[in-house]
């Protein structure tokens, strides 16, 4: 089995999310008392979140680069960003390191068109959804993208950054994104992409106007079959 180096923390409540998946997907796989091979980097979020609001990408980039370092020189085989807005700065930790990374939109792109969907509603903080680099991703595999408008995005942020990523889950705001979700839903998409992994604290995975993905999900899922890649097993649900 593969070892999966974790840069996480961003938050750390969808960082314990990840390795809740990632265990359970290889204990169904190979059944027993087996689990994951497993280094985590977990970064002092408010240290990378001062760096967001100074709008210094390269110093954060500089950060998520040296834990990828790290985590290679433990013994990783792979490298995940557990998070989506911190894949603004991929490219940064790509390039420190010679094992793959796993990009998180990716493994969004291969269930978005396993499942058939060509056009995703894209929910996340204000970076992911206004800024151009995700959204390029999904197209690197045909995917369109849309996102809400300029008012929608900053409630979304508000609540990922005052509420979520504290643990914090109100009713009000519940309905306040499902909303969101149904206005992408009119303006055309045909599933959203809940492209901050702490939305899935709020949003439920079915029930919704239109089909959730869970982005922390899908993209600890990927990383398992990237660690059991090559053991001559069934491969692990993507939903």
């Amino acid at each position: 089995m593969r070892t999966l180096g974790i840069i996480g923390g961003m938050s750390w409540y969808s960082t314990a999310e990840y390795y809740r998946v990632l265990n359970t997907a290889v204990q169904e796989r190979l059944g027993g008392h087996h689990s994951a091979h497993v280094l985590l980097e977990s970064l002092d979020f408010a240290e990378v979140r001062e760096l967001q609001l100074a709008d210094d990408w390269a110093g954060a980039g500089e950060v998520l680069a040296a834990a990828g370092r790290r985590l290679e020189a433990a013994g990783a085989d792979a490298v995940l960003i557990a998070t989506n807005l911190m894949h603004k700065v991929a490219g940064t930790v790509e390039a420190a390191i010679d094992v793959p990374l796993l990009h998180i939109a990716d493994a969004v792109a291969d269930v978005a068109t396993a499942a058939g969907h060509r056009t995703l509603g894209i929910m996340g903080t204000r970076w992911v959804m206004a800024e151009p680099f995700y959204a390029d991703r999904l197209a690197r595999h045909g995917i369109g993208a849309l996102v809400p408008d300029a008012a929608a995005q900053e409630e979304v942020d508000r609540i990922i950054f005052d509420e979520l990523t504290q643990g914090l889950v109100t009713e009000e705001s519940r309905a306040r994104l499902l909303a969101v979700v149904d206005d992408l839903r009119s303006a055309g998409a045909d599933a959203v992409v809940l492209a901050c992994t702490e939305l899935e604290l709020a949003l439920p995975a079915a029930g919704g106007p239109v089909p959730l993905i869970d982005s922390a999900r899908v993209h600890a899922l990927a990383a398992a079959e990237h660690a059991l890649a090559g053991a001559g097993q069934r491969p692990v649900a993507t939903v």
